[in-house]
């Protein structure tokens, strides 16, 4: 209700001024609101995160200690029982070694092999053995013969050898920090001390079970926790230049980041097998192990099954803390989450076990009153009877009288237990002080696992000491972030490329840039994301077709551009743009604005008469501007033209900030010079640019990075590629990112780095023009994916984001579709063909490419290439399971259709191959929908799933469900699953035939201008078209503005090129002649580039400037801001965005309300749509001028009059008319269009010979396609033809109710085909998928929605 309210009065106001007050409302335009809501889920995912941590951390290390007090001899179990549970804890000790191993040997495979230094390899081995030995001599000899709470306490004394490097290496900012590792050493050796007096006491008072002995095992206890605490030597020396000694190299730590992978590998293996020998030496060499007790009889099964789960549960809880604390530090929530909960984890697991321990004490020994101070030798007489009787609380009673074997159960001295606390104390508060520094670590949004931590593998023995200690003690930044001063350094250019969009897809995407403008606000102030932009949008085919360049026109598209500029700036600003260039360029023509917070926008206007029109030439052409010229200019500042110091203004602001941009530029290294791709039509919002940002910032290998595109629009055809995009984003991008690198980063939306798209043979090898049949298929109809394949095989790899959301329109004719997927196919195929030519090169040269990812996409094109075959397969299943016909009859009958559709794509026009396709396509829905009721149909006869058909559908079900799941902000999108179930035939069979038969077509295709250039060249500019009967005579009288110009000329006598057309505007106001000879009619053109009227005798310039034809029509749409209506908005908006952060409210709302006044007094007799003239500008501007002095100096504010007088005079500004600033940039137009961009004229003989190419091009290829298809399809018909009996898989048939009834079903050839070809690479992307989810996405996801910029 307010903002309606809101919009009313807003609404009221402007209908003051002007009879047309109403204007558009552009999705997202408006600010977002509070987030109350979004900070309540910060602090509740924080609080989940947190207790997630706490709760596994407590299970992983109690279930540990449960284990160690149930293998001890001191308990109560039996020898057999005892072995049994010391054989779960070496499993414990080898769970975590083994996930490091296979996730090492995963990267290892997927990734390039880097040859390891010998020596290097040696040292780290060698240390991880000796941890090893540590860990296993610890847990498996001394633990069991410690009490539980020694056990719990002793483990804190493993972060000795951390501390110790602190103090030596004096890794604090802040000197007086040193007081934390030395309170830490101090409080762990006081820690072992009171250990030793502990077990003194103990011997020498005669508690129960402790003999001399126990001295042996404190000492050897002591020195395994000194070779555990080896375990983290690295992370002080990351924080530091300094080496430890000559055993370790210089370069040691820096060598080891390239084949840590490779040496995880190695060490973990040694660490199973060091584990192993403690096992065997220990428990079969020096005690006995008698190993038929391992073999369970009937009655001891339970003793299997309560060993198992505490196994399961250390192993998996230690994992799940491992990995909930990952991502609490990934969410910010270092300290809530992270930190917190992990220091909490010994004092908890000690609180737990107390309340237990007394719980249970007072239960068991049946006195309600019964006090722990007690008689204690009586309650556990009383628990050692029970155990005998009963095994049920058999672990909990274990940990109870392990707790009893302190010397709380001395009948002498109790008092002695607290020197057991007190070491408890010293050994937590050691750990604690030890690592202080976690508590002030400092994340980025996007931050690497191994950024935050040193080593991959987790301790699960010491899983809460183990997370700690392998934080960083400084989180190491990427080397573009290596100080706040370099973060800022970087700058985006936004690259859009138009061509005959429509009015509301220009308007998605110049919402989306004002967005960002209003998001990063002004350029000039400090920002949280530490980085600048601008935006450029190039317009393809911008100008009609005349012959001679001067008199052409703006055509219907820019028109429509302008339209939204000028609205889209209303909107976001409710004013008219301030600062508006029109300048004249080599290629076209440019305009120039200032976006509301100060940041640049460009609309390049390119004449395809001039340079070439097409996307990639859109490309190439702000790539060489972008990165070519600006960089050339920055590097010779020397270069840039003197008069540029005339725009700025008397209180040194510059006029024009593009001038600011150019000059930061020489600060910004081309690595942190990033290119944001787009098309004419996305829709995005800041969050989707700053994830792609950060993904090129932290990763220096990333070449591009790309984000999760939807489709948009209404109709079937959307519904089914809306699934078919949230397929291939969740399978498809995922299994390539996971496995190697993605192969496309699409055009649409794309950010690229600059130094990685100025690398050697790629910038220059995109300019390649096409000149053979193949160059123009993969070159021309799939530009992206061309790029992208350069990129990767100069080493470079391209990355997916899934949080960053874009989207574009999509097809909704099945026409247009049709023609889109006509040229991306064969491009991608050529493409993908390419990059597996040259797989062996650029596996050397890429180390995100390895050999089985070269496989990989071998068997993804293989199974691409079967796709006809796999659906024609498919829809004879279809055929078998509905109309219950023999398995060979029905691939006969599959087949006839894509055949016949075959031979007519060779003999039919396109149009007419794709009505036959959608004819097609029908039919194939309506049976693809009756075989997917008939399954279910079939599935419920048999009354199980457990069928051919029924195992496949289903399967595909759950696995699609699991990933919409996983991916919950679209799981809506298995709504369209159906719609994309029934038109995999149309998609994947008709749409590849159609796509290859007609490869000899290389037009775009999609957004084809409904009229020949003839037909527009002919009817341009045509301001009258009658056709008039008399009598029985027919006339059609035509009078264009050329023939209006030749009698303008003939009665004024101007020289032709100074004639002016009329222009005819879309409101159909009459007709308006423009004429330099009468500049008393028309308002004030100022420019300080270039003036139309006759230069002044002071200007530099002493000649004449001609001014092409379409600069008045674009200058008279921003000439609209010099109308009463539109001044007096603005001049109160200019006040107001011009004195924002002065504090002086009341001076701005007096000085708004009197300029208003005397803006009204001053324009009375004007109307609210007339354009002021020259004198009435300059009369106004000096009215203004003076009231805003005589306000200022009376409020005592002469300080703001520099400000209020630069407002007046923006407010003011007519838009300026231009040539290009610098001769030398005019210069670099003409070359660059003269080498590389100049208009192809092919003769009509290389036409013929291309057009040659292309055909024995699409025949190789379709025969290609067809001889493997038919072939697959042969071999399932014979294998069909010899039988079911012969060759199939039996399954044995089961009831509802789980019992087998006997019978057997059949996997027949035809249905095993299939999945071979089909499901067995869907499967492998669904694996990747959940590696992905569970390792990046989640991030994500809780950074961008929950965690913005919020430390906690």
């Amino acid at each position: 209700m307010a903002e309606m309210k809101e919009k009313k009065i807003k609404r009221e106001e402007r209908h003051r001024d002007t009879w047309d007050p109403f204007q558009l409302n552009p999705v997202g335009a408006e600010k977002e609101g509070s987030r109350t809501c979004f900070r309540l889920a910060q602090y509740l995912v924080a609080v989940f995160v947190g207790l997630a941590v706490l709760t596994s951390a407590v299970i992983a290390k109690g279930s540990l200690l449960v284990l160690t007090t149930l293998s001890s001899p001191k308990s109560m179990r039996s020898e057999k029982e005892q072995q049994f549970y010391m054989l779960m804890l070496v499993f414990c000790l080898v769970c975590p070694n083994f996930l490091v191993f296979l996730k090492s040997l995963w990267r290892c495979a997927f990734k390039s092999f880097v040859r390891p230094n010998m020596r290097t390899m040696a040292f780290i081995c060698a240390i991880e053995c000796l941890v090893s030995l540590g860990t296993s001599v610890l847990v498996l000899v001394v633990m069991p013969e410690f009490d539980v709470l020694t056990n719990l306490f002793i483990s804190g004394g493993v972060c000795i050898t951390s501390a110790i490097l602190q103090i030596i290496f004096k890794l604090q900012r802040e000197s007086w920090r040193i007081v934390f590792p030395i309170c830490s050493l101090l409080l762990t050796i006081a820690g072992y001390c009171l250990l030793g007096m502990d077990y003194y006491v103990r011997v020498h008072s005669h508690v129960d079970g402790e003999t001399a002995n126990s001295f042996k095992f404190v000492a050897i206890g002591i020195c395994a926790s000194l070779l555990v605490s080896l375990c983290w030597w690295e992370n002080p020396l990351q924080a530091t230049n300094r080496v430890l000694s000559s055993l370790i190299p210089q370069d040691t730590l820096s060598e080891l980041d390239g084949f840590r992978d490779f040496v995880f590998i190695i060490s973990s293996i040694l660490r199973v097998i060091v584990i192993g020998a403690v096992y065997l030496i220990y428990h079969a060499l020096i005690k006995s192990i008698t190993w038929s007790d391992f073999n369970l009889e009937d009655k001891e099964w339970e003793l299997l099954q309560t060993g198992l789960v505490l196994l399961f549960l250390q192993a998996f809880c230690s994992a799940a803390c491992h990995w909930f604390g990952v991502v609490a530090c990934k969410i910010h929530a270092v300290r809530m989450s992270f930190a917190l909960p992990v220091c909490c984890t010994g004092p908890a697991v000690l609180l737990v076990g107390l309340i237990l321990f007394i719980t249970q004490a007072q239960t068991l020994g049946g006195d309600k009153t019964m006090s722990i101070t007690g008689d204690f030798s009586s309650v556990f007489s009383y628990i050692n009877f029970m155990l005998r009787i009963n095994t049920t609380p058999m672990a909990l009673l274990e940990v109870t009288n392990s707790i009893c074997q302190t010397s709380l159960n001395s009948y002498y001295l109790q008092w002695p237990f607290s020197m057991l606390a007190l070491e408890g104390v010293c050994m937590w508060s050691g750990f604690v002080t030890c690592t202080y520094y976690v508590w002030k670590i400092k994340v980025q949004r996007i931050e690497r696992t191994s950024q935050l931590f040193v080593r991959r593998l987790y301790e699960s023995v010491f899983i809460d000491q183990s997370l700690l200690l392998n934080t960083k003690m400084k989180v190491a930044r990427a080397k573009n972030q290596a100080s706040h001063d370099e973060i800022q350094d970087c700058v985006i250019y936004l690259c859009a490329t138009m061509w005959h969009e429509t009015y509301d897809e220009m308007l998605k995407i110049l919402t989306s840039m004002f967005r960002l403008d209003r998001y990063r606000g002004d350029p000039k102030e400090e920002h949280s994301d530490y980085f600048n932009f601008e935006c450029h949008i190039y317009v393809d085919d911008a100008f009609t077709g005349e012959d001679v360049p001067e008199r052409r026109l703006v055509n219907s598209y820019v028109e429509d551009l302008i339209h939204v500029v000028v609205e889209v700036y209303r909107v976001f600003t409710n004013k008219e743009p301030d600062d508006v260039s029109i300048i004249e360029t080599p290629y076209g023509g440019r305009l120039m604005l200032v976006m509301p917070e100060g940041n640049m926008l460009y609309i390049h206007l390119k004449d395809k008469r001039r340079i070439r029109n097409k996307k990639r030439w859109s490309q190439i052409m702000y790539l060489y501007y972008l990165l070519g010229w600006k960089g050339y200019i920055v590097k010779n500042p020397q270069k840039i033209n003197t008069r540029r110091s005339s725009l700025i203004s008397v209180d040194g602001e510059i006029f024009l900030p593009q001038f600011e941009n150019d000059n930061k530029r020489k600060f910004i290294s081309d690595d942190n010079t990033y290119i944001l791709a787009l098309d004419g039509d996305t829709d995005f919002h800041p969050k989707a640019v700053i994830l792609l940002v950060d993904r090129l910032r932290m990763y220096d290998n990333v070449g591009a990075a790309c984000g999760r595109i939807h489709p948009t629009g209404m109709g079937p055809m959307v519904w089914y590629q809306k699934f078919e995009y949230a397929v291939g984003h969740w399978l498809q991008k995922t299994a390539e990112h996971v496995f190697g690198s993605v192969l496309c980063s699409p055009g649409c939306f794309s950010l690229f780095r600059g130094s990685a798209l100025m690398d050697d043979s790629v910038l220059k090898r995109y300019t390649t023009t096409s000149t053979r049949a193949s160059e123009y298929v993969q070159y021309d109809q799939g530009e992206d994916r061309w790029l992208c394949t350069l990129l990767l095989q100069q080493g470079w790899r391209v990355e997916y984001n899934a949080a960053s959301d874009a989207y574009t329109n999509s097809p909704q004719e099945f026409k247009e579709f049709y023609n889109q997927r006509r040229r991306w196919g064969p491009s991608t195929l050529a493409n993908t063909l390419d990059l597996l030519h040259s797989g062996a090169e650029t596996v050397k040269r890429n180390t995100s490419i390895s050999r089985l990812y070269i496989f990989y996409q071998m068997f993804t094109v293989g199974s691409s290439i079967l796709g006809p075959a796999s659906v024609t397969l498919m829809v004879a299943g279809a055929f078998q399971f509905v109309f219950k016909i023999a398995g060979t009859l029905s691939i006969i009958i599959a087949s006839i259709p894509p055949v016949l559709y075959f031979i007519v794509c060779f003999v039919a026009k396109p149009n007419n191959q794709i009505t036959i396709a959608a004819i097609m396509s029908v039919l194939y829905a309506f049976l693809m929908t009756a075989s997917f009721f008939s399954i279910i149909g079939d599935m419920v006869v048999q009354g199980t799933f457990l069928t051919p058909t029924g195992v496949f559908l289903v399967s595909m079900a759950i696995m699609y469900l699991v990933t919409a799941l996983l991916h919950p902000q679209e799981f809506t999108m298995l709504i369209y699953g159906l719609m994309y179930f029934i038109c995999i035939p149309s998609g994947y069979l008709l749409l590849t035939i159609y796509s290859l038969v007609n490869m000899n077509i290389v037009t775009w295709g999609t957004r084809e201008s409904n009229k020949t250039e003839g037909e527009v060249k002919k009817q341009h500019n045509l301001l009258c078209d009658r056709n008039c009967r008399i009598c029985c005579w027919d006339m059609k009288l035509q009078v264009t503005q050329e023939a209006t110009n030749l009698l303008y000329q003939q009665i004024t006598g101007q020289h032709p090129q100074q004639a002016i057309p009329l222009i005819n505007n879309n409101q159909g106001i009459p007709l308006q002649a423009i004429s330099n000879s009468e500049p008393q009619t028309q308002p004030n053109h100022q420019t300080e580039a270039v003036n139309l009227k006759e230069p002044k005798k002071d200007s530099p310039d002493k000649w004449k400037v001609s001014i092409s034809n379409w600069v008045y029509p674009v200058k008279e749409e921003f000439l609209k801001k010099l109308t009463y209506a539109n001044l007096k908005k603005n001049l109160k908006e200019q006040i107001w965005y011009t004195l924002r952060n002065k504090n002086e409210d009341d001076v701005c709302e007096e000085l708004v309300l009197m300029l208003t006044d005397t803006l009204n007094g001053e324009l009375s007799a004007v109307g609210p749509e007339d354009v002021l003239t020259d004198l009435q500008v300059e009369q106004l501007q000096h009215e203004l001028t003076q009231q805003a002095r005589h306000i200022l100096k009376t409020n005592g504010m002469n300080r703001l009059e520099k400000r209020v007088k630069r407002a007046i005079e923006k407010t003011l500004t007519a838009p300026k008319v231009q040539k290009l600033d610098e001769v030398s940039e005019k210069d670099f137009w003409n070359k660059l269009i003269d080498r590389y961009l100049a208009p192809i004229k092919n003769t009509k003989q290389h036409e013929e010979e291309v057009t040659k190419e292309l055909k024995s091009l699409r025949n190789k290829a379709v025969f290609l396609y067809f001889i493997i298809n038919v072939l697959w399809v042969v071999a399932t018909f014979f294998l069909q033809a010899i039988g079911n009996d012969i060759i199939s898989i039996k399954i044995p048939k089961l009831h509802s109710n789980g019992t087998p009834s006997g019978e057997f079903l059949k996997v027949e050839p035809l249905s095993l085909m299939f999945l071979l070809s089909f499901a067995v690479l869907l499967f492998i992307q669904f694996l990747a998928m959940l590696y992905h989810r569970y390792k990046h996405a989640e991030f994500t996801s809780f950074q961008i929605l929950l965690f913005p910029a919020v430390k906690i």
